[in-house]
């Protein structure tokens, strides 16, 4: 240990000015063990700093390297473990706990017991040691920095016995005393001997010196000592002195105390007083109602806006006063509880005044609705009335009653119905109930009074108008209504009046619900009035567009009003067993069992639900008689409802506007759907008479028809996806009927009825440029050039007969393998037989032949179609056709017969123009 500890010394601390006292061989505890050293070093300069250094051996194991220096007076505490039993561990305590274990506890100990003296003497702030043995800690002995030799001042007091037996380096000073020395004397080098004699004698003759010194000073000694007995005389009588001011002193001191304690004790009871009066000003600034709002709060008047607004106030400064976080020991002071009994009680009286005038806002605006509402419709009901023109000019106004002055009176109560909320729950919901109650009677009669003019617009009929005569009058109809709504339980027990279902009269211009758009009866598609058409969707629009601001304003108040939009959980009072239409707020799950409502959403759709519970049935109704008028107006539905249903989705999917219109767009979609499958039915089921030529089929021109009004209608429309589907189906049932009716007709020939219904369709599909049904355009055209080019054929072999039979001989006998030139060898088909043939069809004949073939196209074909001039021209092409394939036959089986056709070409062209112009 030695050897190394020279070696750090020489490597390491003295390039560094520093001196190293203790050694210590580590290792960090419960780790790997990678041996390191521990060094207490002191700098040998001015002013002297105390370190402990971490030296770490090189990696290659040749040298050592100072890794970490920590400063002695950062060092906080030195846990030795154990102060008894031997252990090698122990903990350093600097910005953070560094444990250790020593290589052998004499080395840890030594190290301790370094730092120790090392904290004696140069540390103002004393380190704790714990768990160090008391013989490690030991005093220093006091040396003053004169005693201690210049090269030794910077070493602990008394020193350390291992530094004193060990070498000690010269300073430079030292070096440079020895060199004087040394240069004094000439034998110093060459003869250490006698310079060692010569320095003996010179400490003789110095010591020498010295006694004779102190001998000569001892009168002065002597005379030291006198001195100092009288300073001891002096310091007695001193003491003496200062033990009687100290005896004076002791009895001032128990006064001060006395005069302390008293002080305290008045510091205490101040102390006491400012914190009693702390919570004195708490309970009052805190628990004290201003006179002003007890008196709002027991008769404020809640008609005015300002005395509204004073029990608004009144009641958040009671809020406040009763929710006040209390200290502990406030709630078992008397005053405090009778303060708060107080409070218990106006908060009830006011809720209890409250609700009561609330509701009786609520039978006060239902009565007066209900006024507005017969003073509407009661002139329909005065005996001597022309009730047509009274009907026309109510029917003119198809708008729903505006309820906005309604909810703006309401709205000013909105805060106290928070505050209602907030404190008395149960008065809250009592309310909500009779609120959605008295709506719902009232919504119930203004939706349907509005749906029963719009079906009367709808139907143009003023019979229905006499249904009016049954009501009631209104002074008793109102009376009945108003007292039907009071009540202990402030539910609604009066009836209402039901209107009577509205017939449609089947008039000769309309078509009744077994009617079709492809109906084959006594109606046709001239039938339907485009007029009747367009009144319909406008009618349909204003009543979509009336219900929806209606619904959205009702919601947006109930939002405000009830403050549903700040409450996340709802009494489960709210959900009690009672079904929708029964009034309740719940919800029922599929299986029949209740469900709370959980969201203020919830709570919002379903309030809606019980107010306008009338509004699909109604709309339903309403759906049904437009289809029943018209099949035509499901298109118009379809369009109008999902427009409607895309805005409400946009603002809000899951609200009540938006679900109602979705259930009604179902209803719309299976209409339409219907009408589609009973257009693709009636199709199936279509008769054709067999007397008279079938021409264009009704449903093909009733497609064109469907199909020019539903591309006018679906124009930008959202649900354009439906009408393509609704295409294609009804395509598909064209093309199939059209076929069948073709194969079952007898009149008209199979090739004409494809050829002139598919060309319409052709026509049809091009000229609306529908994109789903390319396809099919494509399929309609190649039918119709199919069949137009059988049908000529199978036409153009009527007028020459003889001579197509005869051609037919010669070909076969051809491809029977008979050479061209050698069929005129054949016995039937020789030269004189072909004259013979053809001398049967002068040019002649052949004129009358294609003025009967024309004859009888134009018998075939029907006029709306005009296919007549494409046919025959079709019948000239191809007649020519034949003609040059004659010839041809002529030239290769007879060459050089001379034999020819007795009309040429142009005579053909001429006779074809002259029996179309004829014609």
């Amino acid at each position: 240990m030695t050897a190394i500890k020279h070696a750090l010394q020489r490597d390491i601390f003295t390039p560094n000015d520093e001196r190293l006292l203790s050694i210590v061989n580590v290792c960090k505890a419960g780790k790997k063990k990678k041996n390191c050293f521990l060094c207490a070093t002191v700098t040998t300069e001015r002013p002297v700093q105390v370190k402990v250094v971490k030296v770490k051996k090189s990696d290659k194991g040749d040298f050592y390297k100072r890794q970490i220096a920590w400063a002695l007076r950062d060092l906080a505490v030195v846990d030795a473990k154990d102060a008894i039993k031997e252990n090698p561990e122990f903990d350093l305590h600097f910005e953070k706990v560094y444990k250790w274990v020593a290589s052998s506890t004499a080395e840890k100990n030594a190290f301790i017991s370094c730092i120790w003296k090392l904290n004696q003497r140069y540390l103002r702030k004393k380190i704790d040691f714990v768990n160090v043995s008391s013989q490690l800690l030991e005093e220093l002995p006091k040396v003053t920095e004169e005693s201690v030799p210049s090269g030794e001042n910077q070493s602990v007091a008394g020193g350390d016995e291992e530094a004193v037996d060990e070498y000690q380096e010269l300073n430079a000073r030292e070096e440079q005393d020895i060199e004087i020395m040394m240069e004094g004397c000439e034998c110093a080098i060459s003869n250490a001997e006698a310079f060692a004699e010569k320095l003996s004698r010179e400490l003789q003759v110095l010591d020498g010196a010295n006694i004779q010194s102190i001998m000569a000073s001892e009168k002065q000694v002597n005379t030291l000592m006198q001195l100092l007995d009288e300073a001891l005389t002096e310091v007695d009588q001193i003491e003496l002195k200062l033990s009687s001011y100290e005896e004076m002193l002791q009895s001032v001191k128990e006064q001060m105390d006395q005069i302390s304690e008293s002080n305290h004790l008045i510091h205490l009871s101040n102390t006491n007083n400012v914190k009693l009066l702390s919570e004195i000003e708490f309970l009052v600034n805190h628990m004290d109602l201003a006179k002003g709002h007890i008196k709002a709060l027991q008769e404020g008047d809640l008609v005015s806006s300002r005395g509204i607004e004073a029990c608004t106030n009144a009641a958040d400064a009671l809020l406040q006063c009763m929710n006040v976080a209390l200290r502990p020991g406030h709630d078992m002071l008397l005053a405090v509880k009778q303060q708060q009994q107080r409070f218990s009680d106006l908060r009830e009286h006011f809720a209890r005044r409250l609700a009561s005038h609330l509701n009786n806002v609520f039978v006060q605006q239902f009565t007066q609705a209900l006024l507005q509402l017969y003073n509407r419709s009661y002139f329909l009901s005065v005996p001597g009335h022309d009730q047509s023109s009274t009907l026309a000019q109510h029917s003119v106004e198809l708008t729903l009653p505006n309820h906005h002055p309604f909810h703006r009176d309401l709205l000013r109560y909105a805060k106290l119905m928070e505050w209602l909320k907030s404190t008395d729950y149960g008065k809250y919901e009592g309310l909500t109930k009779n609120y959605m109650d008295y709506l719902s009677r009232l919504y119930e009669r203004e939706i349907k009074d509005f749906f029963e003019v719009a079906k009367m617009k709808m139907t143009g009929t003023s019979k229905e108008s006499k249904k009016f005569a049954t009501l009631p009058r209104k002074e008793s109809a109102v009376k009945q209504e108003t007292e039907s709504l009071h009540g202990s339980s402030g539910k609604l027990t009066g009836s209402t009046s039901s209107l009577n279902k509205l017939s449609v009269q089947s008039s000769g211009s309309r078509r009744s619900q077994s009617s079709s758009l492809l109906d084959m009866g006594n109606m046709s598609a001239s039938d339907l009035d485009v007029a009747d058409r367009t009144k319909f969707d406008k009618i349909f629009e204003q009543v979509l567009s009336e219900l929806e601001p209606l619904c959205l304003a009702e919601q947006d108040f109930i939002s405000k009003f009830f403050k549903l939009q700040q409450h996340q959980n709802m009494s489960a009072s709210m959900t009690e067993a009672e079904d929708l239409d029964g009034g309740s707020l719940s919800r029922q799950h599929s299986s029949g069992t209740l469900l709370p409502v959980s969201s203020e959403k919830d709570m919002i759709r379903q309030m809606m639900i019980k107010i306008f519970r009338c509004i699909e049935p109604e709309l339903n109704n309403l759906i049904a008689l437009g289809d029943k008028v018209d099949s035509f107006n499901s298109l118009y539905m379809l369009v109008k409802m999902s427009h409607h249903v895309w805005t409400a989705q946009n603002v809000d999917p899951a609200s009540f506007l938006s679900t109602t219109l979705g259930n009604v767009l179902v209803t719309v979609k299976r209409n339409f759907d219907k009408c589609i499958s009973n257009q693709i039915r009636q199709m199936e089921e279509v008769k054709i008479s067999k007397k008279s030529k079938v021409g264009i089929l009704p449903f093909v021109a009733e497609f064109e028809e469907f199909a020019g009004l539903a591309e006018s209608i679906f124009k930008n429309a959202e649900r354009r996806g439906d009408l393509d589907k609704a295409y294609t189906k009804l395509i598909r049932g064209v093309f199939i009927n059209v076929e069948k009716v073709a194969n079952e007709s007898q009149k008209t020939p199979r090739d004409v009825v494809m050829m002139e219904n598919f060309h319409h369709i052709f026509a049809t599909l091009s000229r609306l440029k529908i994109s789903c049904l390319e396809a099919e355009k494509k399929e309609a055209k190649q039918k119709y050039t199919d069949h137009l080019q059988s049908y000529v054929i199978y036409s153009l072999g009527q007028p020459l007969e003889k001579l197509n039979h005869f051609f037919e001989g010669v070909e076969a006998r051809v491809a029977q393998g008979i050479r061209e030139e050698e069929v005129s060898y054949q016995l039937a088909f020789n030269k004189q037989e072909l004259r013979k043939v053809i001398k049967e069809y002068p040019g002649k004949e052949v004129k009358k032949g294609l003025d009967n073939l024309y004859k009888k196209v134009d018998k075939h074909l029907c006029e709306e179609e005009n296919l007549l001039q494409v046919v025959w021209h079709s019948m000239q092409d191809e007649f020519i056709r034949q003609y040059k394939h004659f010839e041809g036959l002529i030239a290769r089986c007879y060459p050089g017969s001379g034999v020819t056709m007795e009309f040429t070409i142009q005579d053909i062209l001429d006779y074809c123009s002259s029996i179309a112009q004829s014609h």
